[in-house]
């Protein structure tokens, strides 16, 4: 049995959480037994995962202790990060601001793979992001726009996917151009609506300082001082990737992410995304980035979904 004694008492009870869900969490992770004495917690179990929640609770002690704002979805990402026992700190993860919200939330990384996006973003021009649904690929990809864009080092975001039905026919859309896109770019909206007042960004969109359009209005255009970001690259044909990576220009930066287990292409078409990985994993400057099920930061049942998807698929 180990003891671990926490200084506050407040921020003690702010771990263990309401009803203490959060201590209830890191037992069923590591299999431990977890008692609290006041500010004191007794943990018991195999001493190895003993060790490891251990190391995890003084972590989350360590966050909180620097003002850092626990949430649900944190635990299940702290538990995650020590399961896989690479060694880098959580503080060295959640603590790393990328952008403050108009909620005042701060995103930041919440694994070791969402803090070398966030790093790879910063030092390349193109960065292509390949991973399952819910591991932050685009909310990232929107934070790193926006606190670029705050900073004023672009001129203007540019956020596009390809118009392309997700397994399902959705036949004749009433209303004019915008009215008939819109629904396709709906996550993009989403994305950019948590992140900014409401009416702000709308001004911005009227102005076109922030541009979401389908794939296909990025043809003939060469993007300079911009931020661009293309959605649900998977979707792309090799001619519609070869496209969009030319548009950069002088000033821009570019975020490809995809997910090449959900391709919604006719039959007999390549995906862009797949043959971009072949022809341009060498080229400098671009960096591929790869997350797999063990990054997912939703629900936690989000990850058990894939999971069972991948063992039917293997079989």
């Amino acid at each position: 049995m180990k003891s671990i004694k926490l200084q506050n008492i407040a921020l003690a009870q702010e771990l263990y959480g309401q009803h203490n869900n959060n201590l209830d969490k890191i037992c069923d992770a590591f299999k431990v037994n977890i008692n609290t004495r006041g500010n004191t917690l007794l943990v018991d179990g195999n001493p190895a995962e003993v060790l490891l929640a251990e190391t995890l609770i003084k972590e989350l002690y360590h966050l909180l202790e620097n003002n850092f704002s626990l949430e649900e979805a944190d635990i299940d990402a702290a538990i995650n990060t020590i399961k896989a026992n690479n060694g880098t700190p959580l503080k060295e993860i959640f603590l790393t601001s990328v952008f403050k919200t108009v909620q005042k939330k701060t995103i930041t990384p919440r694994n070791p793979s969402q803090q070398n996006y966030v790093k790879a973003i910063l030092k390349n021009d193109i960065i292509i992001s390949i991973g399952p649904a819910g591991t932050g690929k685009t909310y990232l990809a929107m934070a790193m726009a926006m606190a670029a864009f705050s900073k004023g080092e672009v001129k203007r975001i540019v956020l596009t996917r390809p118009a392309v039905e997700a397994g399902e026919a959705l036949g004749f859309l009433p209303g004019d151009l915008s009215e008939k896109i819109t629904p396709y770019l709906r996550p993009l909206y989403d994305a950019l609506y948590d992140m900014m007042d409401f009416e702000k960004a709308r001004a911005l969109i009227a102005q076109e300082t922030i541009e979401i359009a389908p794939l296909a209005f990025m043809r003939g255009r060469t993007l300079n001082n911009a931020f661009i970001i293309l959605d649900e690259a998977q979707n792309t044909t090799s001619e519609q990737m070869k496209m969009f990576l030319t548009r950069i220009g002088y000033g821009s930066k570019a975020i490809v992410t995809g997910d090449i287990t959900q391709i919604d292409l006719p039959a007999g078409k390549k995906s862009g995304l797949i043959e971009a990985k072949k022809i341009l994993i060498n080229i400098k400057g671009i960096e591929f980035i790869y997350f797999s099920k063990h990054d997912v930061v939703r629900h936690k049942l989000v990850s058990n979904i894939i999971d069972a998807y991948e063992k039917i698929q293997k079989q």
